[in-house]
C-alpha cells in the first residue's frame, strides 16, 4: 500500500511516477554508461522536484570527478553513490535502499552513511534494509524487525536495544 493504494500489480516505472525509488542490493547501473548518463536517465525519466544532476553530485561529491567515468570502473562505494544518487534524481517521496553498506569497504560504507544525513534531513522518507546494525540504528527514527514476513519487533531507534532488535531478527525472543 502506498498513500492508500494498492501498488502490487503496478509496473516498476508506475511505482516510479507515484514517487518510490528503489537502490537494489547490487546497485544495477548500467555498467557501459558513464556516471553522468547513469544520472541522466534517471533525470529523464524522474518527476519534477528538488534534485538535479548538480544537486546530486553535490550531495555526493566523490562523484563529480568521476563523471565520465564507466560505471563498470568503479569501486562499490562509488557504485552505491551512484545508485543513491540515480535514484534521487527521480525526486522520490520514498527511497527504498537494501543492503546500502553489502560487501563494500568500511571507508566506502562512512562515505555512503555521510552522504545519507543530507537525505535525511531533507523530509525524504527512506526504507533501509541493512546488515550493520550499528549503522542502521544510528540514523534510523524508528526501526520494523521482520522475522518470516511476520512483524516481531517495532519501535523508535532510541526506545529499542541492539539485544532487542537481534534477538527479534533471530526469532529468540518475542520483544
Amino acid at each position: 500500500m502506498f498513500d492508500g493504494r494498492d501498488i502490487t500489480d503496478l509496473r516498476a516505472y508506475k511505482r516510479a511516477r507515484l514517487g518510490i525509488a528503489l537502490v537494489p542490493e547490487g546497485r544495477r547501473l548500467f555498467p557501459e554508461l558513464t556516471v553522468e548518463e547513469n544520472l541522466r536517465v534517471a533525470a529523464a525519466a524522474g518527476r519534477q522536484g528538488r534534485w538535479t544532476v548538480d544537486d546530486v553530485l553535490e550531495t555526493f561529491p566523490l562523484l563529480a570527478p568521476l563523471r565520465h567515468q564507466r560505471a563498470a570502473s568503479l569501486s562499490g562505494g562509488e557504485q552505491q553513490a551512484t545508485a543513491i544518487a540515480r535514484a534521487l534524481l527521480t525526486n522520490p517521496r520514498l527511497l527504498l535502499l537494501d543492503e546500502v553498506s553489502l560487501g563494500l569497504a568500511p571507508v566506502a560504507v562512512d562515505g555512503v552513511y555521510r552522504a545519507l544525513q543530507p537525505l535525511l534531513e531533507s523530509g525524504t522518507t527512506i526504507v533501509l534494509v541493512e546488515q550493520d546494525l550499528n549503522r542502521a540504528l544510528s540514523v534510523a527514527s524508528s526501526v520494523v524487525c521482520m522475522l518470516e514476513g511476520r512483524l516481531v519487533l517495532e519501535g523508535g531507534a532510541g526506545e529499542l536495544s541492539r539485544e532487542q532488535v537481534t534477538n527479534a531478527y533471530f526469532g529468540l525472543a518475542r520483544t
